[in-house]
């Protein structure tokens, strides 16, 4: 019996089982060690845009090395192609496995990378490859383990199970943070140049083979089992080619766009580069800047459990509109409240994640319950790792060149807002898919 059957045997208290209790750590501690690579690029970019870049130029080095940031969703798409195909036809572990291993080979080549001061140029491409290689592996992950997750979470709980994404994937991130927090305080500012920003990198790859170790013992989805014995059996009809699969839900890969859009640039924002804007654009100290970040997303972990119990009580829709409008809503008196100190990053930090924390909750769960198993993951996959690429890639890049150059940061979060309203539509337009059977 699965980890999912298991776990619903309760009284009062949620008590979950070993093998369900394995199931999330190994998923969890994956996940988060993928957005920790991911999160420490953003966090630790004043630091080595100098190294890896001309330093003559410091405006040039760190918009050089926001746009390897955005150029590194490129390849997430095709992360999602590949791994999507790996889930729905070799299984959605090993998929998993595959996935966070790539991740830490990207951190390993970004931790010994040369400087640019040593090998000019080549400097800057080894950058370039690293970051193609982690936005191959993320663009798998979060797929990968969206589907995952939700297929072994009891029906009743997905929408509390699938906050472990972004609740495992925040921790990585503030990891990440903290380090920083930690390696600018005990460090100088000549000793982070030198080394101090390659540690987080070098850490980062050891937790990735930890997690492909951990993910390599893990269970298959019954769903996934189920497709691979009808696959199997004598008589049965074939099942439909990939490409014929993906046309046939096209609706719902737009959907999944529309959903994401308006989340992930927000998120992106104010989750992951806000701390390193407020030091960058505002001139905050970034030490102070990196604790305010870490306080906030406490706020984000705490509200993740709540909006997934929410959504298990009165839908999926209600929770997405909820989140997607108070983001909207909030957003200008945040960043008018944002100038010049650290306690302004806090509050507007932990303000907008507490509504974010509403799409980011359920969207696993929300995202899985549109697709039929057989196409799940790389229907999920495609679309969504397009999405962040085409927007959550891009954000860092634009909210700099309007603030820093064009001098007009209202053109760009009222760029942010619109897109929210256009998730907020679609959202209206989809079926409620609380308690889905994600057998079939």
């Amino acid at each position: 019996m699965s980890a999912n059957t298991d776990s619903t045997r309760t009284a009062g208290p949620a008590v979950v089982v070993p093998s369900a209790r394995r199931t999330l750590v190994s998923t969890g501690i994956g996940n988060a060690a993928e957005w920790y690579d991911w999160a420490i690029y953003a966090t630790f970019a004043p630091f080595f845009s100098k190294e890896l870049f001309n330093p003559a130029d410091a405006t040039s080095a760190i918009l050089s090395t926001l746009a390897i940031f955005a150029v590194g969703f490129v390849a997430r798409p095709f992360g999602g192609f590949v791994f999507g195909w790996i889930g729905d036809k070799l299984g959605r572990k090993t998929s998993m496995t595959l996935a966070v291993g790539l991740a830490s080979v990207g951190s390993l080549l970004i931790g010994i990378a040369p400087t640019f001061g040593a090998v000019g140029a080549f400097a800057s491409l080894v950058l370039l490859v690293a970051r193609l290689i982690q936005g191959l592996a993320h663009g798998g992950e979060l797929p990968s383990s969206q589907t995952y997750l939700s297929e072994m979470a009891p029906r009743e709980r997905r929408g509390f199970w699938s906050t472990l994404i972004y609740f495992s994937g925040t921790l990585g991130i503030v990891a990440g943070t903290l380090m920083g927090a930690v390696l600018t305080g005990v460090l100088s500012k000549a000793q982070m140049a030198a080394f101090g920003w390659r540690i987080p990198f070098i850490v980062g790859a050891v937790i990735g083979l930890y997690g492909l170790v951990m993910r390599a013992r893990m269970p298959e989805t019954e769903a996934f089992e189920g497709i691979k014995e009808e696959a199997e059996a004598p008589g049965e009809r074939r099942a439909p080619s990939l490409w014929k699969s993906i046309v046939e839900h096209r609706k719902q890969a737009f959907q999944v766009i529309g959903m994401t859009v308006g989340l992930t640039v927000i998120y992106y924002l104010w989750a992951v580069v806000a701390p390193t804007y407020a030091a960058t654009s505002l001139k905050i100290d970034a030490g102070q800047a990196l604790w305010a970040g870490i306080a906030a997303n406490v706020v984000f972990l705490a509200a993740l459990p709540f909006w997934g119990k929410l959504s298990d009580r009165i839908g999926r829709k209600p929770v997405l509109i909820m989140g997607a409008a108070g983001s909207a809503l909030l957003h200008f008196p945040m960043t008018w409240l944002l100038r010049d100190s650290a306690w302004q990053l806090a509050v507007s930090m932990s303000v907008m994640l507490f509504f974010i924390a509403a799409g980011a909750a359920i969207a696993p769960a929300a995202y899985a319950e549109l697709f039929p198993a057989h196409i799940r993951t790389v229907g999920v996959g495609v679309p969504y790792s397009i999405c962040v690429a085409a927007f959550g890639g891009t954000a860092p890049y634009l909210q700099t060149l309007f603030t820093d150059v064009v001098k007009q940061p209202w053109l760009f979060n009222g760029y942010a807002v619109a897109l929210i309203v256009v998730s907020i539509l679609v959202v209206l337009g989809l079926p409620e898919t609380k308690g889905k059977d994600l057998s079939s």
